[in-house]
């Protein structure tokens, strides 16, 4: 069992983490999300990295409700989450999931919370180039077709297209682009809190669309970087004709896998 440190615990030490790891509602308590938060773990220790987590304290960033159009509850939650981090003088985060990394590094500094923020892609990509990390794939990816998903406020909210697509690129595996990647990819279907309710009648659901690209792309790996695409995705394949032929998983995962942790 990883043992996974709090930041009271650390406190209480006498210790102060390299990196606080923000772990997010659904790295929390959606079980398919909880093996990413495992993995981002246990490549945070693999490396030697100090970090902690706020665990109890941690609240929703507030994004689903600024999304969804309730300012007042968004800055009440956001608050609440800036007066723990400074209370901590929290330095760097590192965040699993993009809509926590958009809301703390772009909507927190207006209200006193200033931050270094990554995505966990761009961790992995940092400790890959300076040989903390060698995902050479093994056997777990040998020539196998995949393909990466641009999560919108990863990709299109903050530019991040690189880190992820070369924590990938020294797999021993076959690199596909979907035909709409980059600035012109596809939503998920979750975004803008669109990920708690059913979509209008009438409509194509979005994560359909998206499967049908995938579908034409031939990968067998779709491999994401945020627990909403994992959830959509996951979800358009067991709806297609390739269910059990298509595997979403996370950056994490597919770098743990390759390093043997």
């Amino acid at each position: 069992m990883l043992e996974i440190p709090t930041m009271a615990q650390m406190v209480a030490q006498g210790k102060t983490p390299d990196i606080l790891f923000w772990v997010g509602c659904a790295g929390s308590f959606d079980e398919r999300a909880q093996k990413i938060t495992r993995d981002i773990c246990k490549i945070l220790q693999h490396v030697g990295i100090s970090y902690a987590v706020l665990g109890t304290e941690e609240s929703c960033t507030g994004d689903p409700a600024k999304r969804a159009g309730n300012e007042f509850l968004f800055q009440m939650q956001a608050m609440m989450n800036i007066e723990v981090l400074n209370g901590y003088e929290v330095k760097k985060i590192v965040t699993g999931c993009p809509h926590c990394f958009n809301t703390i590094k772009n909507e927190y500094p207006g209200l006193g919370g200033n931050y270094e923020v990554i995505h966990h892609t761009q961790l992995i990509q940092q400790l890959i180039d300076e040989g903390k990390l060698k995902a050479e794939g093994g056997e777990s990816f040998k020539g196998r077709r995949i393909t990466y998903h641009d999560p919108c406020y990863l990709g299109r909210g903050n530019d991040v297209y690189e880190a992820p697509r070369r924590s990938l690129e020294i797999l021993d595996a076959d690199l596909v682009e979907l035909k709409r990647c980059k600035s012109n990819g596809l939503c998920c279907g979750a975004g803008g809190a669109q990920m708690f309710k059913e979509p209008e009648k009438g409509n194509k659901e979005v994560n359909m669309e998206r499967m049908d690209d995938i579908l034409q792309s031939q990968a067998k790996v779709v491999a994401a970087g945020c627990p909403f695409c994992m959830t959509m995705l996951s979800d358009g394949v067991k709806h297609s004709e390739k269910e059990g032929e298509i595997q979403v998983l996370d950056i994490a995962e597919i770098t743990v896998r390759a390093n043997g942790l």
